[in-house]
């Protein structure tokens, strides 16, 4: 084997195991924020979550402030990505379901990352407001275009969109921030698979009726007739 070779083999081994690395500390620095939030995190407690050393934190985000930017940074993304189902020529229901779907889903997959931003947004998000302001706002911009385009077409309800998103993010969000209060009213520990299909299908059905949008009956909601 050649040197170059040898050398491509090499970085993309670095490269790798820097991934690896990279998502154990933010998958712990999830799971420490969301206990404790910034202020009572260490970066110790982190390294011990992630099972790493804690220099290894520092080499990778610095600070303890820069790793709570990158753990909030990445739900937003994450969420934001899942707007990538609305578009101008998207049926409106499937576009909507499956935002609800994926929303849900992080719910059910994240709820410690949506308790993580809500922790944020309560302390006056010091940490996100440049990227609310730009980055949310713009995403949210388009999106209501999109669907401000819909309802021009008459595909679906009058309504200010932006409103429409708040009321998504709330709807779905809740199933993480209010776990606990939403297992007491059901009666359960913890909801089952049946449990989040049919909590997903609600909130599903409930946006597309409120949206104007009808669904067949024997179909799966989400589609149209």
């Amino acid at each position: 084997m050649n040197n170059s070779a040898a050398s491509g083999l090499t970085d993309t081994s670095r490269g790798r195991i820097r991934r690896e690395n990279e998502t154990r500390i933010l998958e712990a620095a999830e799971r420490v924020f969301a206990d404790t939030g910034l202020a009572g995190a260490t970066m110790a407690q982190i390294a011990q979550v992630a099972g790493l050393p804690k220099a290894n934190l520092h080499y990778y985000f610095g600070t303890k402030e820069q790793l709570y930017q990158a753990v909030l940074t990445g739900i937003l993304e994450l969420w934001l990505d899942a707007t990538d189902t609305i578009h101008q020529e998207s049926d409106p229901a499937e576009a909507l379901a499956g935002y609800v779907r994926a929303k849900m889903l992080h719910s059910r997959q994240r709820p410690l990352a949506s308790k993580v931003f809500a922790n944020e947004l309560l302390s006056g998000a010091p940490f996100l407001t440049h990227y609310l302001e730009i980055e949310l706002r713009q995403r949210v911009e388009a999106k209501s275009r999109i669907i401000a385009g819909w309802i021009a077409d008459g595909r679906m309800t009058s309504l200010d969109p932006r409103h429409l998103f708040f009321m998504l993010w709330g709807m779905t969000q809740t199933y993480a921030d209010f776990a606990v209060q939403i297992r007491a009213v059901l009666e359960v520990e913890t909801l089952s698979d049946a449990a989040w299909d049919e909590a997903t299908s609600e909130v599903v059905d409930f946006v597309l009726r409120g949206c104007g949008i009808r669904t067949a009956p024997n179909q799966p909601s989400g589609l149209v007739s």
